[in-house]
């Protein structure tokens, strides 16, 4: 694979456009296009703009497709991406790749545009040439409505390079170039081409590209040097400049602590930036004096907010020493420096914005008078470029009035209104990978992540889209098909699901377990009476010993599938610990009713207050299996030096059946912080006479295992969080603690605790333990089975059969303490291995009849996800397709291919530089831009790539590279021997998508 990009001639950009609009309605995969009408524009540089907002400087805005894709999405500011007097081969090589991530706030180690200047000039000047015949042919706008904005740096030396400046003269007045003749050329032979387009329009279309300019300086740029070229743009070129500003303009001490408020505490940096780049003291004056040279001049200056923030690359996210943040992290800092510079100005200095501007935030910042708006981390997030139509939507009703100046009041208050502004705050928990442990495949690669996060692997999809439609029955036999626990796992999984929901880059996960216990209670009864088990099953009769989830689970499948199966339990009730520990407020008795309900539709027969010791016995009475769902009730230990601690099950399950027992004083410290430690904490602040609450654990919040649902449960109930300290002894109601700071981060970013020596107090009347059960290992080698060091069976993994044959372990004493879903998974493959049945019957094919309806919802952002009636579904399954939106290039397409069910990707080789942004965003463990079968434009390129693809030939044949073998096909023989599906994507590719071919 080639990191080089190969810019598209003029006529193969229209082609390509008019074609793909013509038979899809979309330009270059934006369908959402967004039109203006009735001639409204604001003014600005003496041109005007029908909407405040564009791309910033960056991936989006390099290459004349970028561009195009972001115009019809509503775009009509563009800061075309920054030129150099080092460009071409020399840069590129200066570029670590890939050079992108924005999984959340987002990471490059990218500066410039990595053509040579005159290429980078000429895809300005096609972008330019090509909105203005769509802004007419397409109906899109006024075609004098949009604004190209140059970019220039990093030195006055470097500006007035011959390259550099021909460069800015050029955008001033393209008429004398070769690619101005080019574009010129190319309309007048095509006007046949067009509806709306003829002779005397194209004849029309201004030469006069660009009247502005940014000055874009490195760090450490002395402000002398920054004054000499914003001087020399001003009186020399006669620009409208603006300067960009940095973040560190707000001082070390600010940005630190604002980001570590806001739970950006791991991102790294020092204050060397802070010390060696533009300082208030030196910008203030100078912008004064700027200022006043333009508006002798009849220009216009203005700032442009902000640069990208410097930071140290901490967990090996990019390639690279260094790195450049910018996203919802930048945002805090970008709009507190707005802020102080409207009122340093009263308001008089123009702000060009940029630093994590998105949906949340454009509206408002207009309001202040910021604007205009440019954004790039919200649009390399899956939607892309069809974001900018959301906010092109929320933009229609603004107010067109010259601009006045920015409202320094707003803007304080939109900076001091942040840190109570959910959507920049950072989760206390690391964002969960969203990757799939497994590899993309060519052909066929839409998948549900959230079904592949799931342990039992649930048809997600299939049973929302029941709910989404109303039909809860049809929905709850989806679900029970796979889960024996709908109330249970719809009240409190710890939904794993969730955290691959391809939702999550948008906005929120989608709320499935909400949905799943929709589903449960809606069609409860009316399944409940259908349910009945198979015929009956001959040759087996099961035992399941422990009726907590892992044993019902178990019970469940089997008795479906007419297994004569009964339930030994030794308490009064089943439900294991989900029944008898768990805090009634986290899960009312009536839904683990609900779940024994079902359990017993299938015919499963139950004996409470009954206890199992000897396996033998069973077999005794004529039982064939016998399956082990004990759990793990023994107690865990914090290993105190001294004084009491209590066992948070012995404790949880008090605070439930006999609260009125408990005297736990006034100050309660709960060891631990996982979910049982949560569950603790909050049943603690609940009994009478308790007046604290503290969670002490060793590391901070983000590393607690607990999940965040749990933490924030926590904190809204009062508990505190006293993190960084590890316990030592308990006396005289004080537990005295080790205090602790994190270490260096590791590989993973992970960081551990290192003792301070310092010690802490913590007032502590009772201290609960909760970190970690263990199984009851007696009952297994009572029972002649083998364990492991832990005290685990151990057991065969395919069938979980224990070294005792027909004796087979399930749930927490197979694995240790887990999720009630990885006791169901564990639960359906004893199951199985019993009985084999079929898990997927009744399922209806997951199949989205509709393809459009889940396009439909691609590119916005829900802005208030917890009032939404609509799940938010994407309907991954039946159409993925994210590669092709995160492609700031463009370079991944979605093709239809006769006989397929769903669109295949392409990916094209000569729009791609490598960036790595569609890796971040796969759901598969791969990159997408090396392991999709790649388009490859010229012989050169194929060689050098080392990518499963294709090349058309001069004779008409078909160049493949596949399994790294390389052969010529006749594709339109159906007996060529290339792998069928691959030949008919390719046949697809030339009869349908030949505009992709150049």
């Amino acid at each position: 694979m080639s990191d080089i990009m190969r810019p598209m001639p003029f006529a193969h950009l229209m082609n390509w456009i008019l074609s793909e609009y013509r038979a899809q309605g979309s330009v270059f995969g934006v369908s959402k296009l967004v039109r203006h009408a009735g001639g409204k524009a604001l003014p600005i540089f003496e041109e005007k703009i029908e909407s405040p907002y564009g791309p910033a400087a960056g991936p989006h805005t390099q290459l004349a497709q970028n561009i195009i894709a972001a115009y019809a999405a509503g775009s009509r500011f563009f800061e075309v991406k920054t030129v150099q007097v080092m460009d071409g081969e020399e840069l590129s090589k200066c570029v670590s790749k890939p050079c992108i991530t924005a999984a959340d706030e987002c990471y490059n180690c990218e500066w410039s545009t990595e053509l040579y200047v005159p290429q980078a000039f000429a895809e300005y000047v096609k972008a330019w040439f090509a909105c203005k015949l769509l802004a007419k042919e397409l109906e899109l706008g006024d075609p004098d409505g949009f604004v190209f904005n140059m970019s220039v740096g990093y030195d006055l030396k470097g500006i007035q390079s011959p390259k550099v400046d021909a460069y800015i003269e050029g955008m001033k007045d393209a008429s004398g170039t070769e690619v101005w003749r080019e574009c010129m050329d190319w309309a007048l032979a095509n006007l046949d081409r067009f509806e709306k387009v003829d002779e005397a329009y194209v004849r029309g279309i201004t030469p006069h590209v660009s009247n502005s300019i940014t000055e874009s300086t490195l760090h450490g740029c002395p402000p002398d040097e920054i004054e000499r070229i914003a001087t020399y743009l001003i009186t020399e070129k006669n620009l409208n400049t603006y300067v960009k500003c940095n973040p560190t303009l707000l001082g070390y001490e600010f940005a630190r602590k604002t980001l570590d408020g806001l739970g950006y505490d791991y991102i790294q940096f020092d204050d060397h930036h802070f010390r060696e780049d533009l300082q208030w003291e030196d910008a203030v004056p100078m912008f004064h004096r700027l200022m006043q040279r333009t508006g002798e001049r009849g220009l216009e200056f203005g700032v442009k907010i902000t640069n990208t923030f410097p930071v140290d690359v901490a967990a090996g996210e990019l390639p690279s020493e260094e790195m450049y943040m910018s996203g919802r992290s930048l945002y805090p800092l970008s709009l507190s420096l707005a802020a102080r510079l409207a009122r340093e100005f009263k308001g008089k200095l123009r702000i060009s914005y940029s630093g994590g501007a998105d949906i949340h935030s454009v509206r408002a910042l207009f309001d202040a008078g910021i604007w205009p708006i440019t954004m790039a981390t919200t649009v390399l997030k899956p939607g892309g470029y069809q974001r900018f139509s959301q906010i092109g939507r929320a933009l229609l009703d603004i107010s067109y009035a010259p601009w006045e100046g920015v409202d320094a009041a707003r803007a304080a208050a939109l900076a001091e209104g942040i840190p109570a502004d959910g959507h920049y705050q950072k989760p206390m928990k690391p964002i969960p990978s969203r990757k799939l442990d497994k590899k993309v495949p060519l052909i066929d690669c839409f998948s549900a992540p959230c079904r592949s996060g799931c342990p039992i692997e649930q048809d997600i999809p299939a049973y929302l889209m029941k709910v989404g439609e109303g039909k809860y029955e049809e929905a709850l036999r989806i679900i029970t098909q796979r889960n024996a626990l709908p109330f249970i796992t719809g009240t409190i999984c710890s939904h794993r699901c969730q955290d691959k929901c391809m939702r999550n880059a948008y906005d929120e996960s989608v709320y499935i377990r909400a949905q799943k216990l929709k589903a449960a209670e809606g069609g409860f009864e009316a399944l409940l009476s259908k349910l009945r088990p198979a015929a009956p099953a001959t040759g087996r009769r099961v035992a399941v010993v422990g009726g907590g989830p892992g044993g019902m689970s178990a019970a469940y499948f089997l008795g479906r599938a007419g297994v004569d199966v009964t339930v030994f339990e030794r308490r009064d009730a089943l439900g294991g610990i989900v029944r008898h520990v768990i805090p009634a407020f986290r899960i009312p008795g009536e839904a683990i009713d609900n779940d024994v309900r079902l359990m017993e539709a299938m015919g499963v027969k139950v004996e409470l207050n009954t206890e199992v010791k000897d396996v033998q016995e069973l077999f005794a009475q004529g039982f064939t299996h016998v399956i082990l769902a004990t759990g793990a009730w023994q107690k865990g230990s914090a290993g105190l030096e001294y004084g009491e601690e209590h066992n948070v099950i012995e404790f949880l399950e008090a605070a439930k059946k006999a609260p009125d027992t408990l005297n736990l004083g006034r100050h309660v410290v709960v060891i631990g912080g996982g979910n049982t430690a949560m569950d603790a904490a909050r049943a603690a602040k609940r009994l009478p006479g308790v007046e604290t609450v503290s969670l002490v654990y060793r590391r901070t919040r983000r590393y607690m295992p607990a999940d965040q649902e749990e933490l924030e449960l926590a904190l809204a109930d009062g508990v505190e969080f006293r993190e960084l300290l590890a316990p030592v002894d308990v006396r005289d109601g004080v537990l005295t603690c080790r205090v602790m700071e994190l270490g260096a981060p590791d590989a993973t970013g992970r960081r551990s605790p290192v003792d301070t020596g310092r010690t802490a107090e913590v007032p502590a009347d009772t201290v609960i333990t909760a970190v970690g059960e263990k199984v009851d290992t007696e009952l297994y080698t009572a029972n002649g089975l083998s364990v492991d060091q832990r005290g685990r069976a151990v057991v065969n993994p395919d069938t979980l059969e224990s070294s005792v044959k027909h004796v087979f372990v399930v749930g927490d004493g197979q694995k240790g303490p887990g999720t009630v879903v990885e006791a169901i998974a564990g639960a359906a493959r004893a199951a199985q291995a019993i009985h084999p049945f079929d898990a997927d019957a009744w399922v209806e094919q997951n199949v989205n009849p509709d393809y459009q309806k889940p396009l439909a919802k691609r590119g916005d952002v829900c802005t208030d996800c917890a009032s939404c009636e609509d799940s938010r579904c994407l309907g991954c399954a039946t159409v993925c397709e994210t590669c092709t939106e995160v492609c700031p290039n463009r370079a991944n397409v979605a093709v239809w291919v006769p006989g397929m069910r769903q669109r295949q990707i392409i990916h094209v080789d000569g729009m791609c530089n490598e960036c790595g942004n569609c890796a971040t965003f796969c759901p598969y463990d791969s990159r997408p831009y090396q392991d999709k079968f790649t388009l490859f434009w010229r012989a050169d390129d194929f060689e050098n790539s080392r990518n499963e693809g294709f090349l058309r030939l001069e004779d008409g044949r078909t160049r493949v590279r596949l399994g790294g073998q390389v052969a010529d096909y006749d594709v339109s023989d159906a007996a060529c021997g290339l792998y069928d599906p691959l030949r008919r994507l390719i046949c697809a590719v030339y009869e349908n998508y030949a505009y992709l071919l150049g």
